[in-house]
Parts: structure tokens; C-alpha cells; sequence
């Protein structure tokens, strides 16, 4: 590939229908590689991270879409490059619509540090921090409302505090399953 091809290629978002971004990414490859257009799209990006999640009682790493219905490309931007994109089955759109507008390098770097930092570790994922007003939905404590005490993350379990007859109980080793937020208003 000459430097000068090199040179115009960027980095470009691509929307596509939610939930099926592997099997459009899939399908753009395909196409780049029967049409020949391995030199004018380059790569195609579906961002995921690894996450930790407890369900059930049991811990489990799920590979999570980072921007779900979105898909990012490297290319240099043509009428045929952006027709053998836009024509794979569940591309809805260029963001930018006609006039696609590329990342800037500092947004690619940034994008792509992210990434990296993520693929390094499993990002433990729970919604809890101690404060948290929660309400129990599971166990002897049900419909009791608390305040989250302290999140063993790794474990998947918080400590809450409820009122129980107008005197402050602590209440050890909730899952997360058997909590919800309580959204104040």
C-alpha cells in the first residue's frame, strides 16, 4: 500500500442494528475481502470489554459490547468503501450521516488506550457504592429499604443497614441480585 493511501486513511463510526455488531462486523470483513477492498478498509472494530458479573449467586465473565449498535472502521473514505459498508445487511449509518465526519487522532488514541487498558483486566461490574439508599428484593430482610455499609465487588456481596423496630441493623452478605437502588426523587 502506498504512503499516500496510507496517509488518507481514518477512523470512522458506524451504527449498526443493536445486538447483532459481531454479525455485521462479520459481514463487512466478508465483503471487504470479496470485493478486494482490503486496502481501503483496514480494520473493523467491535469494542467489548471483559466484565465480572454475579448472577445467581455465581460469578461469571461476560465479553460486554463497550458502545452497543456501533461499530468503528479504518478507512479510506471512497464512493466504493462507503458502499461496501453501508450495504452490509444491518448497517443503518455513517455517523455524520452523508458526509461521515472521521475521528480525530486524539479521540482514536484515546479510544484505543481505553481499550487496551481494558483488555489487560475483567472490569468487575456491579451498581453499588456504600451510601447507596437500596431496597432488599430476596431473603428474610424482603421490602426492607437500608443503606448500603461496604461492596466486596470480588464477591460479589454488600453489607446494608436497615431500621428494624426503629433500631439500626446491619445486614451482611446480600448478593447484588438481592438488592435494588432506590432511585430518591
Amino acid at each position: 500500500m502506498s504512503a499516500e493511501v496510507k496517509q488518507m486513511t481514518q477512523w470512522y463510526v458506524v451504527q449498526v442494528l443493536s445486538g447483532h455488531e459481531a454479525k455485521v462486523k462479520k459481514q463487512i470483513e466478508e465483503r471487504r475481502s470479496s470485493l478486494g477492498m482490503q486496502e481501503q478498509i483496514e480494520e473493523v472494530l467491535l469494542p467489548t470489554e471483559n466484565v465480572s458479573e454475579v448472577k445467581n449467586g455465581q460469578r461469571k465473565i461476560v465479553e460486554k459490547k463497550i458502545w452497543p449498535g456501533y461499530l468503528l472502521i479504518r478507512m479510506t473514505f471512497s464512493d466504493e468503501s462507503w458502499s461496501c459498508v453501508k450495504e452490509a445487511g444491518g448497517v443503518i449509518d455513517f455517523l455524520g450521516g452523508s458526509s461521515p465526519t472521521s475521528l480525530t487522532q486524539h479521540e482514536v488514541d484515546e479510544i484505543l488506550a481505553d481499550l487496551s487498558a481494558k483488555k489487560e483486566g475483567v472490569v468487575h461490574k456491579h451498581q453499588f457504592e456504600a451510601g447507596d439508599k437500596v431496597k432488599i428484593t430476596d431473603g428474610v430482610f424482603v421490602n426492607f429499604m437500608g443503606t448500603v455499609l461496604e461492596v466486596h465487588g470480588d464477591k460479589g456481596r454488600l453489607s446494608v443497614m436497615v431500621s428494624i423496630f426503629g433500631r439500626d441493623t446491619r445486614v451482611d452478605d446480600l448478593e447484588f441480585w438481592q438488592v435494588e437502588k432506590v432511585t430518591e426523587e
